[in-house]
């Protein structure tokens, strides 16, 4: 025993100070004075009403990406207790006591601080010395439009966290696959790097450039490894599996498991759910769900109805028809039937019921037992405020002139006769013997006499229409479009005989809880769908800005204004860094064309793991701010500066190591690297002055005088400067 205790029990750990210095430095810069202003900036005015229906567990659908980086702010106001209850109605409005404002911005405030070590890791792990990833972490800290961005309830910083992670996860990857391929840290890379690619893209949909951008140099790494003769097919098959596995199928998994999570939160009807399908919103607590409580499934002769078009655009809207008729001529001199309107109305109202009728039979009342409807079967629609059937005929609509017109039939005696018939086609049927059900069965309604389908055409009619959407009858009706397509939404049977008490009808049926049919994947594809085809109006915002501008920092966002002083908070970048990394793309790329046309002619004037280093830089900087650029040319969308920070994120780390490669590759003589040493320390303290500069901008505090404002308006004083010369 005395001889043991002879031998100390010693520990060793190895820290990296750089790290420390770096993560130390990028908290403080994010996390000061945190919850200043108190007060709703920019975004956070969009933002925070999705926070609010997170803890309300009220659904909503947003179509500017999945909902992790939602639920992640969500997940702030959950830990601070936040109730939800704070109306996010204008950007300026105080908060009120209740609202955590530290907690719901610290997330993109870690994010965005976790940005700074990342880059350092990232550029050594590229094979650059610790000096250019104090660089790049250096450039990263004291970029002012990055500080603000992460110090406010937004999702950007968190985006450029989750790339920065994926590109660093790959990285460790690759050379864990040189070394021990198959080990417990090569599987831990690798699955981190899918995850990271997942929780990008599940925060905005923009992180999926950056993941097909990894997946490409993956395939390219695995197409080196093919021609690798020491490595049987066997173990390439097993590469290619995992690689398959972790970048493939678990991104998918854990990409349906964040809707899950986000579909299992909100279970709450809530301001959006006329946007989805009758059976979505049935899935609901509350709201439709509430309504359609107790209604019968199957529809039968004699049933009361509603009919709700599933295309949902311009908006959701019902089958709906009132006592008014089409104008006997339209502005165009072009004659119409005169006969009643049938429209497709957005608002429920007691005009959208409709009674199916049996066109053998005179009875409108449901048999004992009922008389279920099958694909297939002919039916007439009886509008049941007005008593008319639906009716179209071989008159063009009124603004689809190669369509024609649906009306409920009023007999002029014209010799113009009822043509009421309609056949009904179940699109979603498992078998031509399905019946008609509440809210599940998509149908078709085809007319008997001249084969056409009834279509909402999406027009708005004019006043003489009241402004609601033209039904038509579409003639070349055989492809499917949900324009086409429709669904009971709400549904009783019929009892009385009388028109009257028909009109007072209200049937309570033994429950039947329709909504339990939706599965999750039919909830999650109807949610993807929506996500991806919904496009609120573009409207001019006079922020909004144009990819061009980004560049060159043309433009900028007013955030927030103090409402008695000039404190105010301004999206501005640091020019200093924004035109370097101009500049170094540039540089990089001229530098590129010449070494690739040199070693065209065999000529390799650096070493081969130098070159590798700066082609796979290149890669992963110059190919990421590509990825994350040059799409938004291609949007028709409102575009704001902030769009443009994760590809300036890429391309400011591209800046260090190509400033390492040109001191030791390019520059020979120590003169020339001492003067380059020389500019660059002049160059480092002009981005801090200029970060120093605009810091009253960035976070709001302290308040500036006209004059300082004035002279902060650097591209107004250059212009100046240019027009005196």
């Amino acid at each position: 025993m005395a001889m043991s205790l002879k031998s100390p029990f010693v520990v060793s750990i190895d820290i990296n100070l750089h790290l420390v210095a770096l993560t130390i430095l990028g908290l403080v810069s994010r996390l000061w004075r945190l919850s200043y202003p108190q007060a709703v900036v920019f975004d956070e005015v969009y933002y925070g009403q999705f926070i609010s229906l997170y803890m309300k567990r009220i659904f909503f659908l947003d179509d500017s990406g999945p909902p992790l980086g939602h639920m992640l702010l969500a997940l702030g106001g959950y830990l601070a207790d936040f109730d939800g209850n704070f109306m996010w109605n204008r950007i300026g409005a105080e908060y009120s006591s209740n609202v955590p404002v530290w907690s719901l911005r610290l997330l993109p405030a870690l994010s965005g601080a976790l940005c700074v070590p990342l880059a350092y890791q990232i550029v050594v792990e590229l094979g650059f010395s610790a000096s250019a990833g104090l660089a790049a972490g250096f450039l990263l800290l004291f970029e002012n439009a990055l500080i603000t961005q992460s110090r406010l309830m937004l999702l950007e910083s968190v985006l450029i966290f989750f790339i920065l992670l994926a590109f660093l996860s790959y990285l460790k990857f690759h050379w864990c696959q040189q070394s021990s391929p198959f080990s417990g840290s090569w599987w831990f890379w690798l699955l981190l790097t899918g995850i990271s690619c997942t929780f990008a893209i599940g925060v905005k949909y923009m992180g999926l450039f950056s993941y097909v951008l990894l997946l490409g140099v993956a395939a390219v790494h695995y197409w080196q490894l093919i021609g690798d003769q020491t490595l049987s097919n066997v173990c390439l098959l097993f590469h290619v599996l995992a690689r398959g596995i972790a970048l493939l199928v678990m991104p998918a998994l854990l990409y349906v498991g964040i809707f899950y999570l986000h579909l299992s939160i909100l279970t709450r009807s809530g301001p959006h759910d006329h946007i989805m399908s009758s059976a979505f919103q049935a899935s609901l607590e509350g709201g439709l769900s509430r309504i359609t409580q107790g209604q019968p499934l199957e529809v039968v002769y004699g049933s009361q109805i509603t009919l709700r078009n599933t295309l949902g655009k311009p908006v959701p809207c019902w089958l709906h028809s009132h006592k008014h008729m089409y104008p006997v001529r339209y502005e165009g001199g072009r004659g119409s039937s005169h006969q009643q309107q049938v429209t497709c109305y957005p608002y429920k109202d007691v005009n959208n019921w409709w009674i199916v009728k049996d066109p053998a039979r005179q009875e409108m009342v449901v048999d004992s037992p009922p008389r279920p409807i099958r694909h297939g079967d002919i039916v007439q629609l009886l509008h049941g405020m007005t008593a008319r059937f639906l009716n179209t005929h071989d008159v063009a609509a009124p603004f689809s002139p190669y369509s024609q017109e649906v009306s409920c039939y009023i007999d002029y005696n014209i010799s113009m006769p009822a043509q009421s018939l309609w056949k009904l086609e179940i699109v979603n049927r498992e078998s031509d013997v399905d019946t008609w059900k509440t809210i599940v069965s998509e149908v078709k309604l085809i007319h008997v006499n001249t084969s056409a389908a009834l279509k909402l055409s999406g027009t708005a009619l004019p006043d003489w229409g009241f402004r609601q959407l033209e039904v038509v009858g579409e003639k070349a009706s055989k492809n499917y479009h949900q324009s086409l397509v429709w669904n009971v939404e709400e549904h009783r049977y019929g009892r009385s005989r009388e028109q009257a008490e028909r009109e007072q009808e209200l049937h309570t049926s033994p429950h039947i809880d329709v909504g339990r049919n939706l599965s999750f994947m039919a909830r999650f594809w109807e949610l993807q769908w929506k996500m991806l085809t919904m496009r609120t109006e573009s409207t001019e915002h006079k922020y909004s800005s144009y990819p061009q501008d980004w560049i060159t920092m043309d433009t900028s966002i007013a955030y927030w204004l103090h409402p008695k002083s000039t404190a105010q908070i301004q999206l501005l970048g640091n020019p200093v860094i924004w035109y370097s990394a101009n500049l170094g793309a540039l540089i990089y790329s001229a530098l590129l064309i010449f070494y690739l046309l040199r070693q065209r002619r065999r000529i390799y004037d650096i070493p081969q793991g130098s070159w590798e280093a700066l082609l796979l830089t290149g890669v992963l900087f110059l190919g990421g701010w590509a990825v994350n650029y040059l799409p938004f040319i291609l949007m028709e969308k409102t575009l704001f500066l902030y769009h443009y920070l994760p590809a300036l994120t890429c391309q400011i780390l591209l800046l260090p190591p190509l400033l390492e490669h040109l001191h030791q590759h390019l520059l020979r003589s120590e003169a020339l690297q001492n003067t380059l040493s020389a500019l660059l320390f002049v160059w480092g303290c002009s981005v801090y002055l200029t970060y120093r500069k605009i810091c009253p901008l960035t976070y709001g505090d302290p308040p500036l005088s006209p004059a300082e404002l004035r002279s902060l308006r650097w591209k107004d004083n250059w212009d100046i400067l240019i027009r005196k010369q």
